[in-house]
């Protein structure tokens, strides 16, 4: 049996309605937390032809996810959420993932055709459940390499996210978020230092950072 067959398998084996998600962005100290959520409605030859490299996200190529999105992105009732920086730093980011997540899972369950509580599971990639969702829920950890929902839903969140920091990168290009998509390496916290903070920042992930160059500046 292939990956992709393993992966929709592990779906299949639920006998349910399953809805994978996943998120992307939590870990930047830039930019908004995207989450998004896939249900295949059917799986024929063609899609798992068409999917056969599926696979973490972050275990794939960006020319790799490229080609994927737009396969999921037609072939699956999918909803994809961002939670931008202001709320993150109101709930705090494991939080506002999870608000992501479930507002993502929502809006596919809406989509669906007369959908009862009992035939829907919801897998979220992790080992942490949605808060207030009234759906059958089940966390999977390291489900982006388990489940095929879960997989694409990885992709889908994936690119989204890239795409929205190269965006914002054309508005701030001296942190070059194209690049880095706001994760804190040496040439971003070199960025940071000397140009400060923009609005798409989130300072209390830059905190430890500030600190550190406080003690430093006192000798």
């Amino acid at each position: 049996m292939s990956n992709i067959e393993e992966l929709f398998e592990f779906d299949l084996s639920h006998n349910k309605i399953v809805i994978g998600t996943d998120e992307a962005g939590r870990g930047p100290a830039a930019g908004g937390v995207f989450a998004s959520a896939v249900c295949f409605t059917e799986k024929s030859t063609e899609l798992i032809e068409k999917l056969s490299i599926l696979n973490d996200s972050k275990q794939l190529s960006k020319k790799k996810r490229e080609s994927l999105y737009d396969t999921i992105l037609t072939e699956t009732i999918n909803s994809t959420i961002c939670i931008e920086v202001n709320e993150i730093e109101n709930i705090n980011i494991l939080n506002a993932s999870l608000k992501a997540m479930k507002l993502a899972c929502e809006q596919v369950i809406s989509k669906l055709e007369n959908p009862q509580k009992t035939n829907i599971i919801t897998l979220i990639d992790g080992n942490k459940l949605i808060k207030n969702y009234t759906y059958p829920q089940k966390f999977v950890i390291k489900g982006d390499s388990k489940s095929a929902s879960i997989a694409a839903a990885s992709i889908l969140a994936k690119v989204a996210r890239d795409r929205y920091m190269e965006k914002l990168d054309k508005e701030f290009p001296q942190y070059n978020w194209a690049k880095n998509a706001g994760y804190l390496t040496k040439e971003h916290l070199n960025a940071v230092d000397e140009y400060g903070l923009c609005k798409y920042h989130r300072p209390s992930f830059l905190r430890k950072h500030f600190e550190k160059q406080k003690q430093l500046s006192l000798f």
